[in-house]
């Protein structure tokens, strides 16, 4: 019986021991903090950048924060992408008579910010639609606004250009898709792109560049050339676009993307700013 006992003893003594040495491995390896224990998993919080752009009124100037977008997703350009973009160029250079020596897309936006140089808005939206117009043989517009814009009250038309645009133009403005949109009658249908973050706009950073060598002369060319009425909605929040194939656009004096004030980051206003002492509202481009 006392043999049964010491030999138990003497186990409670060697699980003792080795349970010490454990402990001691577990305490060295991992010290025993605070941080060691579970906690309740708290809601991130995410700073994000804000740019501004200003909005005036006649009684006061105030600056509207908008959402910064990030960096621009790296986009690998194509081959046919390179050959767009030159045959573009190429057509504005002709325009214009000057060319960047930037080389790309930075040079493309040089030249659009030189078709504005010594014209009026008016003049600046004639050259851009000129410019459009010398992409297309003239027959092929002709026929198309008088064999398809007809059929089916215009939305044959409209599905088709919306097709094509999402398609060849991603070079130029970005990641776009197809989206249905609705029409005056009421209807629905196929014929919007929306532009998931326009390169045009980012790149130019320019309310101005963008309504007049972009958003009017594109409104005009399509209707008047091609007999398909076109509304464009660019969003200078977070450089989105909706173009609406089919719909027409409102007059200047009731289109708000005409009305909107200009970048903070607009390279034109930012001069401006710096030789006026008062804020600049609306971008002097617009």
């Amino acid at each position: 019986m006392h043999q049964k006992f010491s030999f138990i003893k003497e186990k409670e003594g060697k699980y003792k021991e080795k349970k010490k040495r454990i402990m001691k491995a577990l305490a060295f390896n991992r010290p025993l903090t605070f941080s060691s224990f579970p906690t309740l998993s708290q809601p991130k919080c995410h700073l994000r950048n804000t740019k501004s752009h200003k909005a005036c009124s006649s009684i006061q100037c105030q600056s509207v924060k908008a959402t910064d977008p990030g960096p621009r997703p790296d986009n690998k350009s194509g081959v046919f992408d390179q050959l767009f973009l030159q045959l573009f160029r190429d057509k504005m250079v002709e325009e214009v008579g000057w060319d960047s020596e930037k080389p790309g897309y930075d040079g493309l936006i040089e030249v659009a910010n030189g078709l504005m140089k010594g014209r009026s808005n008016l003049e600046t939206k004639e050259a851009a639609v000129r410019i459009l117009k010398s992409l297309f043989p003239p027959f092929l517009l002709e026929l198309y606004k008088m064999l398809i814009a007809p059929i089916w009250e215009g939305k044959v038309a409209a599905i088709m250009v919306a097709r094509v645009t999402a398609l060849s133009c991603q070079w130029l403005m970005g990641p776009c898709t197809v989206n249905s949109v609705k029409l005056p009658d009421g209807s629905s249908c196929w014929s919007g792109v929306f532009v998931e973050r326009c390169k045009y706009l980012e790149e130019s950073k320019c309310v101005g560049t963008c309504i007049n060598t972009c958003k009017l002369p594109t409104q005009t060319f399509f209707e008047d050339c091609m007999g398909v009425p076109l509304l464009m909605e660019p969003n200078f929040d977070d450089y989105s676009c909706q173009f609406s194939f089919g719909v027409h656009p409102p007059p200047p004096e009731d289109d708000s993307a005409i009305k909107e004030p200009c970048l903070e980051i607009c390279p034109t206003a930012h001069k401006r700013r710096e030789i006026v002492s008062s804020q600049v509202a609306q971008c002097p481009k617009a």
